[in-house]
């Protein structure tokens, strides 16, 4: 009778394993959601108070939380925003995390305190003049982010942060599904791109718009591997087909180092 038992059981067992989808046992990653905040300041003193709330107060919080990797920019030196710009990057695993990141700064009594002097700056001394706050989907080919490693130091490295708009939702529709089934995320990996992320645009202005940023260990680096994306056999044909043509209506590029306090 025991024996009937294991019998049973195990013949149960291999059932349960056949009727599971294969697809189920490799499941590709859940997508991924980033915030990017962009802020304006202007002088020096901003911008102190900006690195030294983000430093020491921000990505520290940021740790606690959950959020281990946390991505600070600021544009080239012969960018003429050179000075005006801070960009921070933030992953989250869901949108559930990103609408609960207030609550959990709110309580966190050690950020509270280390970032004081930018919290509770005098609104005739503000921090920064303005900033905005994006929120984005990962394309389904690169659900997750990556950090990209270099030996460059942080000054000579070049992220590329490139922001696509389109005339209508259903050309947004279509340049996406050019990076993702058309290939371009394949052919960027080709050459070397070495991307943080693919994504669509949720919440912003600008919409319908995708946000991308691909790597470089310096500028030298970054003009060569574009070059050899624009002289790829794949991207020439890819480029070429109808179905793809006027998916986007502009295209704003955004040279960036990394801070020497960003998390990569």
């Amino acid at each position: 009778m025991k024996n009937s038992k294991n019998i049973l059981r195990t013949l149960t067992t291999l059932l349960l394993f056949v009727l599971v989808p294969f697809s189920s046992l490799t499941a590709a990653p859940k997508q991924m959601y980033y915030e990017v905040k962009i802020f304006r300041i202007s002088g020096t003193a901003q911008e102190a108070m900006m690195d030294a709330y983000l430093k020491d107060a921000f990505i520290p919080a940021m740790h606690r939380a959950g959020i281990s990797t946390i991505g600070v920019f600021k544009p080239i030196e012969k960018d003429t925003a050179y000075g005006k710009l801070v960009y921070v990057f933030i992953p989250l695993k869901t949108v559930d995390q990103y609408l609960g990141l207030e609550a959990k700064l709110n309580s966190d009594q050690a950020y509270q305190q280390a970032g004081k002097d930018f919290l509770d700056a005098p609104y005739k001394d503000p921090p920064f003049v303005r900033y905005e706050s994006i929120l984005l989907k990962a394309f389904t080919h690169m659900p997750q982010f990556r950090v990209p490693t270099y030996t460059t130091p942080a000054a000579e490295r070049i992220y590329e942060l490139r922001s696509y708009e389109s005339a209508t939702e259903a050309k947004a529709a279509k340049k996406i599904q050019m990076f993702n089934e058309g290939g371009e995320i394949a052919i960027f990996e080709k050459i070397g791109a070495n991307a943080v992320f693919y994504a669509q645009v949720l919440v912003g202005s600008q919409k319908p718009r995708l946000m991308y940023m691909t790597t470089y260990a310096d500028m030298k680096s970054h003009d060569d591997r574009w070059a050899a994306f624009r002289n790829s056999p794949e991207w020439k044909t890819l480029s070429a087909k109808e179905e793809y043509k006027n998916s986007t209506s502009k295209t704003k590029p955004f040279l960036l180092h990394p801070t020497d306090y960003s998390d990569f």
